[in-house]
């Protein structure tokens, strides 16, 4: 009896366990803000919208971008902790505020081409996964950059030390740090307010992405590009544990891997972009944007050691500053990381 017993319960649990693998999952998914471009448009959200056949997985996708839902890009990781979200496209220097553990990926400096960037992504983001599973439910699915961030003013400027007195918009903190260290004025915009601000003279000058720049229409509100890449505008996917966890091992393996591709494929296409965004944003030939006529500056090797040693005498001592306080090993854990890259 025991035996007939013990044999019912193990089939019904054999049988029960495929049936819960296929139990579709629901993802509830924010992106990138439309504003931001050609990523979002041509990467991001197909990938949502055929995540189910790509990955062979049982889901359900509903994706809205960010600027369609009424949350701040500064409230994802919150979102994410919530639940109120299953999977969010972080915006990693805005998220920050609330784990500058994460800041570390970016630091002014850092990362002034795609290969640096590709090396620091790597490097780093397992010790950001970490923290965010720690604090925020989280796991972190991937990096990506928007690219080099660069400088666009309506003023004519012949080198980075013309923006003393300037007003610069500014998306976080450690690079209004090392604004205001060549003598600029920070000042934090949003995306979404910097072409309007520009034009009415709110701000001089501004710092983003080519791409982005060109599809924003900051072109037709400046006179002058510094192509100096600050920071490489990382992002990344974060997914829900609780949400995580509904998959199977397999199934997350599929789901990691279908990210990964992603992750790469926004690698590649991003670095097309901003050579592409470059020339579009001076006037010569070009392909995936509208034609401006920006004057272009030369980056003279006086520019590119300012920022090279912007990271050891500005960048990292402000940001391992305000991290150590909520995380007390964030400093150590980053150089244990990147230190020796940087000579720390």
């Amino acid at each position: 009896m025991k035996k007939t017993l013990l044999a019912a319960v193990l089939g019904a649990s054999v049988l029960a366990a495929p049936a819960m693998a296929e139990d579709v999952v629901k993802l509830r998914v924010v992106g990138q803000p439309l504003a931001t471009g050609l990523i979002q448009k041509n990467k991001e959200q197909p990938f949502f919208e055929t995540l189910q056949e790509t990955a062979g997985l049982p889901l359900e996708v509903n994706y809205k971008p960010l600027d369609t839902t009424g949350i701040k890009d500064v409230e994802e990781l919150r979102v994410l902790k919530s639940g109120m979200f299953d999977l969010v496209s972080l915006r990693m220097s805005q998220v920050s505020r609330d784990e500058p553990t994460i800041l570390g990926l970016d630091l002014v400096g850092l990362s002034p081409d795609y290969k640096s960037g590709r090396e620091v992504a790597d490097k780093y983001s397992e010790v950001v996964d970490k923290r965010l599973q720690e604090r925020f439910n989280t796991k972190l699915l991937g990096v990506w950059p928007f690219g080099p961030q660069v400088l666009f003013c309506k003023h004519p400027i012949a080198s980075l030390s013309d923006v003393k007195g300037l007003k610069v918009r500014v998306y976080d903190q450690n690079l209004a740090q090392f604004v205001e260290s060549v003598g600029g004025i920070p000042v934090p915009l949003g995306f979404g307010d910097v072409h309007q601000s520009l034009a009415l003279g709110v701000v001089d000058c501004a710092i983003t992405g080519p791409s982005s720049a060109n599809s924003a229409g900051w072109p037709e509100v400046t006179t002058h590009v510094l192509p100096l890449g600050f920071q490489m505008a990382l992002n990344g996917y974060g997914i829900n544990l609780k949400t995580w966890n509904k998959f199977t091992p397999e199934q997350q393996e599929k789901l990691q891997g279908a990210f990964d591709e992603l992750v790469d494929d926004i690698w590649a296409y991003s670095e097309e972009l901003f050579e592409d965004a470059k020339n579009c944003n001076v006037g010569r030939e070009c392909k995936t944007g509208t034609q401006f006529d920006l004057t272009e500056v030369q980056v003279t090797d006086e520019d590119l050691a300012i920022l090279r040693n912007g990271v050891r005498e500005i960048s990292y001592p402000t940001w391992s500053e305000v991290c150590n306080k909520t995380n007390p090993s964030c400093a150590e854990d980053w150089k244990a990381a990147l230190g020796e890259s940087v000579g720390l």
